[in-house]
């Protein structure tokens, strides 16, 4: 009788198993590549606003303070955003005629609101609140990176659990003290584990990891 299969039979089974494991390997190694890019996080993109604020010149270069425009954050899970009325404390004198900022003096005539696009999308089901974080001595340019250098705001971190884990892991790398917190040219020192654990205990932070702490 024939032989339906010849001698090198096994060696294509043996290379078709090898390939197709390998196959699945690359495509996970692909996917949680893909899954922690920049192109999917959309770290470091300039984002489209119908005003383009400029933190570099109203933080970098002025030295407004972040609560000057972001009332709520040290009281609310939100920073919130800044109400015309805001914008026009200094607008209504300073560049009364520039054509850049004319969206926000016809917000401001007509009373409508100006539909500010967010930089920092943190997914719905990820619970997040500003006021705890600050409260423990976590800074506004630990998350959100130099703004005082951004003529674009754009989200500087990839937003995902593990880098929410690495800090709750670890808090001491990223503790400061609660008088710098609003600080943008603050520089963490020579000795920040030692000071990261001296606040650890004196403002009582857990290094809570377990899924309610973000997922409620």
């Amino acid at each position: 009788m024939r032989q339906i299969f010849g001698p090198s039979a096994n060696v294509i089974a043996r290379a078709s198993i090898v390939g197709g494991l390998l196959l699945v390997v690359v495509l996970v190694a692909t996917g949680f590549a893909y899954i922690r890019s920049p192109y999917n996080t959309e770290q470091r993109v300039h984002v489209e606003q119908p005003v383009q604020f400029a933190h570099r010149t109203h933080v970098g270069n002025v030295g407004l303070d972040c609560r000057y425009c972001h009332t709520a954050v040290e009281e609310s899970r939100f920073a919130g955003i800044p109400p015309i009325a805001t914008c026009m404390n200094c607008h209504s004198q300073l560049h009364v005629t520039a054509a850049i900022l004319e969206p926000i003096r016809e917000a401001y005539r007509t009373g409508q609101s100006v539909q500010w696009v967010r930089v920092h999308n943190l997914a719905d089901f990820a619970y997040f609140d500003h006021s705890a974080h600050l409260a423990k001595g976590v800074g506004c340019t630990t998350c959100h990176g130099p703004v005082q250098d951004m003529a674009l705001t754009w989200q500087e971190s990839t937003l995902l659990m593990n880098w929410c884990l690495d800090c709750h892991r670890a808090p001491e790398k990223y503790l400061r003290p609660r008088a710098e917190v609003f600080n943008v040219n603050w520089v963490p020192p020579a000795n920040q584990l030692e000071l990261g654990r001296q606040l650890v205990v004196e403002y009582q932070v857990s290094a809570r990891t377990d899924c309610s702490t973000c997922h409620r």
